[in-house]
């Protein structure tokens, strides 16, 4: 007869055998802080989660001291608006924070939700449009609503985090393209329609920026569409930074380009130009329609409340009422920039209000030299830096605004100037990050 082992000596044979592989996770996750979390006891408070106090505005404190803020997506100023002020504390006054109660699907749909949702579609010159709570969910739930299995997504490979974080919910094939590099895009195009004629089902979604953040350079929209004669695909488009700030009304990036027309899904966030919070997506009214009923981040979340919707409302009435708030954008965007290159500075290929500021040099580095611009020069700005961007690039990206001065221009200009000789010259050369985190 076959020895058979009691349970009892089973069960101790693999806890012994399996017990010493266990991990906690929670003892795993304390171990790596990441890339960014590593450094948090030096940097908490000042260079990662700083706190920016006063009034929104070209000038805040920081830690007490005044400082010229070029951090804050305030492109055209409405965040403290007196009209934006005015209608955000009556519509607070009025209805709170909780109306509507519960989602829009079952209980927390209005007028005015639908009366947001008409002016956005008529101001990006599209048929319908359907709000959503937060531009970063918004966007991982639409790849997560459009896409199935046998759908392929092509993409930029400098997209946004929302977009990456959808796709990586996607649980189809996608590919890739070198940023802004139509003929890669072409080639990824190519693969993808090849492996949907493979399967025999599935379709082609393509997803650019209208603006990419990081950089400040369009994407490339005409080209991209141009290339809908040649092969079957749709084409969605993030214009977090386009939007109020490109075009002749401010429709964004395809009104820029001249292609509003061929991008099928238009999707933007009301936290940059409207200085606000929620997001939208925009199309054909038989899309829309589809999203609408079956985003679950939307289905399952709370409505959006009413102070946000009638202050959105308020904003996109000055978005359309009043051009010169972006020409100001505009004309100190280019004062910024153009002083920049002016004194030899390298700012890439941006051809939007996005402004960043590349140089040579580490983390340690970088911090340094934004502790000087801070405590010597009251200039907050801020800093990306490995790993978001390759080792030994630093850069700053400055957000010009339609509030900034001609002071704060010119005084940001020279702290440029002088803080870099210094960093060319070796004197920001730090072992660690300075030690400021909040004591």
């Amino acid at each position: 007869m076959p020895f058979r082992p009691n349970s009892l000596v089973l069960r101790q044979f693999f806890d012994l055998k399996f017990s010493s592989k266990m991990a906690d996770l929670f003892e795993r996750l304390i171990k790596h802080y990441g890339p960014i979390g590593q450094h948090r006891d030096r940097a908490h408070g000042y260079f990662a989660f700083p706190k920016l106090e006063g009034e929104i505005g070209s000038k805040m404190k920081f830690r007490g001291k005044e400082m010229i803020v070029w951090s804050l997506n305030n492109y055209l100023g409405l965040a403290n608006h007196p009209e934006i002020r005015k209608t955000d504390a009556d519509s607070a006054a009025k209805f709170g924070l909780a109306t509507p109660m519960g989602a829009r699907m079952m209980s927390g749909n209005t007028n005015y939700h639908e009366q947001l949702e008409k002016e956005l579609a008529d101001f990006v010159m599209k048929e319908d449009t359907v709000l959503l709570n937060y531009g970063y969910q918004g966007m991982v739930s639409i790849i997560d609503v459009l896409c199935g299995r046998h759908d392929v997504v092509v993409y930029d490979a400098e997209c946004h985090a929302c977009i990456i974080d959808g796709l990586r919910l996607h649980p189809g094939h996608r590919y890739v393209f070198k940023h802004n590099d139509i003929d890669d895009f072409e080639k990824q195009l190519q693969r993808a329609t090849a492996l949907v004629e493979k399967q025999k089902t599935g379709g082609i979604l393509v997803v650019s920026e209208g603006v990419f953040g990081m950089a400040g350079d369009q994407g490339r929209l005409k080209e991209i569409a141009a290339l809908k004669s040649k092969y079957q695909f749709r084409f969605l488009v993030d214009d977090a930074h386009g939007f109020g700030t490109l075009g002749k009304t401010g429709a964004g990036a395809g009104e820029e380009q001249g292609v509003q027309d061929q991008i099928d899904l238009y999707f933007s966030t009301f936290a940059k130009s409207m200085a606000s919070i929620g997001a939208f997506v925009s199309g054909e009214k038989t899309i829309i329609d589809y999203i609408r009923y079956n985003i679950r981040s939307q289905i399952f979340a709370k409505s959006l409340p009413m102070p946000f919707v009638l202050g959105n409302l308020k904003r996109l009435e000055l978005l359309r009422t009043k051009p010169e708030l972006k020409e100001k954008l505009w004309e100190n965007a280019l004062k910024l920039q153009n002083g920049l290159k002016e004194k030899g500075f390298d700012i890439g290929n941006t051809n939007s209000v996005v402004t960043p500021v590349y140089m040579k040099g580490d983390v340690p580095e970088a911090t340094a030299m934004v502790m000087d611009l801070r405590e010597n020069y009251g200039i907050f700005c801020s800093i990306v830096v490995y790993p978001v961007i390759p080792k030994g690039i630093i850069i700053y990206r400055l957000i010009p605004t339609a509030v900034h001065t001609d002071s704060d221009i010119q005084n940001t200009l020279k702290a440029f100037e002088e803080t870099k000789k210094k960093l060319d010259a070796g004197e920001y050369k730090v072992e660690a990050i300075p030690h400021m985190a909040e004591a």
